[in-house]
Order: structure tokens, then C-alpha cells, then sequence
């Protein structure tokens, strides 16, 4: 194969994204319009109505988006102090020992078991757990499923940003060393400076792993299609009310749940151009 057939195949297969991400926005687009041309978009998005009674449909997404965006960020805010330790532990502290091998192992384990089975013992063994500490009277809730959110994007964010802290050179934490750094100081100064775009960007891959998952949050979350009042009352998500209402929706309801789905694209797109942006300037400086 001579470089002008390399070139326009690579050109090909670069073209694939692209044209796949194209036609995933034209299709929801097309296929949410009637929902959003009835409803009109801002009123379809600050509604917080959901009621498929025959003859006085009336639908809107603030619940499930408000469900979404809570359940992302406390599951953010319990993964960081975790997934953390066990990227330096990984990554720095035990580079290289037996230790490591075996944690960075069970970390890439946890991270590829399917998300039903986290789904399972959510409901199984932690939201009894919530009841019996008298936390939320039913178990099933917004905390809920945003704790076993966090446990889920645990090992994604350890893992890659454990990667990120391996490739910091080592002569820059050397010459910390020979000017009587200490390690605490050399992870502070150096470690986090460099690597840090990379470990930022790993909890960005994470969030965009808890915005979409779908099946964990559906058993846990308690499913019900109202404006969540605290952190322990039950909700939807906008993939949750996708899911469970998909299959038996047609008409202004089907148009509207492919107008979450928009929505939900929407978002994880702007949250990782947020997150793109904010690496770049973090490199500038």
C-alpha cells in the first residue's frame, strides 16, 4: 500500500465519527421535534410536569434533568477522595511493587464489572443498609443511587489518573528531591502541576460515564416522575425515564423521551467542551 492509499484510507476511517455523530443528532433532532414544537423548548425544559393521562398530555424534563445532574455530581463528590489515595498509592507511593500490581489489578476489575451487577447489590445489600440506619424510609433514592454511582466511576478515574502520575518525568521529581523536598511537597509541587490536566480529564471521562448509565440508577433511584425535595427522596433520571417508559410510549410521549435523550446528549457534549476548555487552559498556564 503506497502513502496516497494510506492517507485517503486513514481520511476514510477519520470521516466514520463524524458522520456517526452527525447522524445520531439529526435523528433525535428529527424524531423529538413534535415534542419540542408542542411543548416549545424552554417550557418543555423548565417543566417539571409529566403527566401521560390520555387526553391531557402534558410533559417536561427539569425533573429528570435536575435527578441527573444531582446523582452525577454527589457521585462526583464521593469519588474524588477515593479514587484519589488509590491513584497515588498506585501511581507514586508503590510504583512498581507487588502492592500496586495487585490494587491496580482489582481497580481494573471493579471497572469492567457490568453495571446490572452493581445495579443488584445496590439494591440488595445498600439500600437496606440506608433503611435500617434510618437514613430514607423506603431505601431507594437520589443518594442511593448516587453512592453506587460513585463506587462505579471509582476505578475509571483511579485507574487513568494513576496512568497520568506514572508519566511525570522523573528528573523533575528528582531535582525536588535534591533541593530537600519531601514526598507530601513533591506530590503537591510537581506531581499535580503536571499531571494535573490528565487526572482532571480522567473525572471528566468519569462523569460522562455516571451521566449515561442507565440500568444502576433505574433500580435505585425509586423511580418516580417529580422533582426530587432532598437528597434521600426518590426520582428519575433523564436515562432512567427512557428506560423504563420506552418500550410502552408512542406519540407526543415517545417524541418527548427522544427529547431527553437529546437533552442528555446535549449536556454531555457541553460538559466535556467545558472540560476540553479547561485542560487547554490549564496547560497554557
Amino acid at each position: 500500500m503506497n502513502d496516497k492509499v494510506f492517507k485517503i484510507t486513514l481520511f476514510g476511517a477519520a470521516c466514520v465519527m463524524p458522520l456517526v455523530c452527525g447522524g445520531v443528532i439529526l435523528s433525535l433532532t428529527t424524531d423529538a421535534s413534535e415534542a419540542l414544537s408542542h411543548f416549545g423548548f424552554f417550557d418543555f425544559l423548565l417543566s417539571d410536569e409529566w403527566d401521560y393521562t390520555p387526553g391531557n398530555e402534558q410533559y417536561g424534563a427539569l425533573p429528570f434533568i435536575t435527578g441527573t445532574l444531582l446523582t452525577t455530581l454527589l457521585a462526583l463528590l464521593f469519588c474524588i477522595p477515593f479514587s484519589l489515595p488509590v491513584s497515588l498509592f498506585v501511581g507514586e507511593y508503590f510504583k512498581g511493587t507487588r502492592m500496586a500490581e495487585v490494587l491496580s489489578t482489582v481497580t481494573d476489575l471493579l471497572a469492567g464489572i457490568p453495571s446490572i451487577i452493581y445495579g443488584l447489590w445496590g439494591f440488595y445489600m445498600l439500600r437496606p443498609l440506608i433503611m435500617q440506619l434510618g437514613i430514607s424510609p423506603q431505601g431507594s433514592g437520589i443518594l442511593t443511587a448516587a453512592l453506587v454511582l460513585a463506587i462505579m466511576i471509582v476505578p475509571y478515574a483511579a485507574s487513568l489518573s494513576a496512568e497520568f502520575i506514572k508519566m511525570v518525568p522523573a528528573d523533575l521529581k528528582e531535582g525536588a528531591y535534591s533541593l530537600g523536598a519531601t514526598r507530601a511537597e513533591v506530590v503537591r509541587h510537581v506531581i499535580f502541576p503536571v499531571a494535573g490536566s490528565g487526572i482532571f480529564s480522567s473525572y471528566i471521562l468519569a462523569i460522562g460515564r455516571a451521566l449515561g448509565e442507565t440500568m444502576t440508577v433505574t433500580m435505585l433511584i425509586g423511580n418516580t416522575n417529580q422533582m426530587p425535595g432532598s437528597l434521600v427522596d426518590t426520582g428519575n433520571t433523564m436515562a432512567s425515564i427512557i428506560a423504563n417508559q420506552f418500550g410502552e410510549a408512542d406519540g407526543l410521549r415517545l417524541s418527548s423521551l427522544i427529547a431527553i435523550a437529546l437533552m442528555l446528549f446535549l449536556i454531555t457534549a457541553i460538559i466535556n467542551m467545558i472540560g476540553k476548555f479547561l485542560i487547554k487552559r490549564a496547560r497554557i498556564s
